[in-house]
C-alpha cells in the first residue's frame, strides 16, 4: 500500500467515529402512532415540513425515531416505554391512544399530541391555554363537527330516517362524538344507529350490522384507524350504496361522497412546529393547545351520481372543493 493511500485510510478511519458521535448527539424526537408507516406517509411529510419551518431537518440537526403499532393498540405502551428508555428529547403522540400510552410512560419528557377530540374533556390537559406540565399539542376537534356532519347528510339524503355511525369503542372520545351526532339527529327527527370497529378486520361486520338496522346514510366517526383506511371504507360504503360523510379529505379523493372537517395534514405540520419549539427549550405548559380555525367541505359528484343522488345546488355552492 502506498504511503498516501495509507494516510488517507487512517484519516478516514479517524473521522468515522467522529461522524458517528456527531450523529449520536443529535436531539431525538420519538414519534408514536397506531397505524403503519405507509398509511401515514403524507402526515409524516407534513410533520417534517413543520420541523423545517422552525429550523430542523431530519438527519442534519435532529433525528426522528418512528414507532408504529400497525393497528395494534396493545403494542403502544411497549413502544412508548421503548422511546422513554431511549431518553428522547420530545415525544410526539400522534393520536388519542398513542397519547394515553405516552402519558403513562413519562411525566417529564415533553409530549406534543395531535388528535381529533377535546383534550380537556378527555383529561389530557387542564385547559387549552395552560396545558399540563409536560403535555401540549394540536387538536382538530370541534364540538359541533358531528352535528354539522349529520346536517349535511340530511341535505343530500333528505328521505333518510336512520343514520348509521361507525365508531371505534377504544377511542376515549367516542361517547362525545355519538352525543353530538344524536343532538343534531334529534332536531331533524332522525335516529342514530351505531356500529363498532376496533380493527380493520371488523369493518365488514360493522357494515353488515348497520345494514340490518336499515340505515339510509352513514357517518364515519373520527379515529386514526379509520383515517388509515380511506379506500376500503369508501369501497364498503359504495358496496352498500350508502351516502356517507367523513372527516378528512383522503376519503373523498378515495371515492367517498362527502367530507367535512379540519385539515389533518396541516395539524401535523403544526405538531412539527411545536416539536421544534420544544427542542429549542420552550415549556409545554407555555404552549397553548391549538384548535382548528377553518373547516372544509368537499363533495365527490362522481360518487353522488353512482348513488343516484342529486346534490342541492346551494350545498355545492358552499363546498370548498367539488370533485367531478
Amino acid at each position: 500500500m502506498k504511503r498516501r493511500e495509507f494516510i488517507t485510510l487512517i484519516g478516514g478511519a479517524a473521522a468515522w467515529p467522529l461522524a458517528v458521535r456527531a450523529q449520536q448527539t443529535l436531539p431525538v424526537i420519538g414519534f408514536l402512532r397506531n397505524t403503519s408507516a405507509g398509511a401515514s406517509a403524507n402526515l409524516v411529510a407534513a410533520f417534517r415540513l413543520g420541523l423545517n419551518e422552525v429550523g430542523y431537518t431530519e438527519g442534519q440537526n435532529v433525528a426522528i425515531d418512528f414507532r408504529w403499532s400497525d393497528g395494534r393498540d396493545d403494542q403502544l405502551p411497549i413502544l412508548a416505554a421503548a422511546l422513554v428508555h431511549r431518553a428522547v428529547t420530545v415525544l410526539v403522540a400522534a393520536n388519542n391512544t398513542s397519547l394515553v400510552a405516552a402519558k403513562a410512560a413519562t411525566e417529564t419528557i415533553p409530549i406534543v399530541f395531535v388528535m381529533g377530540d377535546d383534550p380537556v374533556e378527555l383529561g389530557f390537559v387542564g385547559s387549552l391555554n395552560r396545558p399540563a406540565s409536560n403535555i401540549t399539542g394540536i387538536s382538530f376537534y370541534s364540538a359541533t363537527l358531528g352535528a354539522k356532519q349529520v346536517e349535511l347528510l340530511h341535505e343530500v339524503a333528505p328521505n333518510a330516517t336512520t343514520v348509521g355511525m361507525l365508531v371505534n369503542p377504544n377511542n376515549p372520545a367516542t361517547g362525545t362524538q355519538i352525543k353530538a351526532a344524536q343532538s343534531a339527529a334529534f332536531a331533524l327527527n332522525l335516529e342514530i344507529a351505531t356500529a363498532h370497529a376496533r380493527h380493520e378486520d371488523e369493518f365488514e361486520n360493522a357494515f353488515a350490522t348497520l345494514t340490518k338496522q336499515r340505515i339510509a346514510a352513514l357517518l364515519i366517526g373520527g379515529d386514526a384507524l379509520f383515517t388509515s383506511q380511506p379506500v376500503r371504507l369508501a369501497a364498503l360504503a359504495a358496496q352498500h350504496a350508502l351516502p356517507t360523510i367523513y372527516y378528512v379529505r383522503e376519503f373523498v379523493t378515495a371515492g367517498g361522497l362527502m367530507v367535512y372537517g379540519a385539515s389533518i395534514p396541516d395539524a401535523y405540520r403544526q405538531v412539527g412546529t411545536y416539536a421544534g419549539r420544544l427542542l429549542k427549550g420552550a415549556k409545554p405548559s407555555d404552549l397553548p393547545v391549538m384548535l382548528p380555525t377553518k373547516f372544509e367541505l368537499s363533495i365527490n359528484l362522481k360518487t353522488a351520481k353512482a348513488l343516484g343522488l342529486t346534490v342541492p345546488p346551494a350545498l355545492l355552492a358552499r363546498a370548498d372543493e367539488v370533485i367531478e
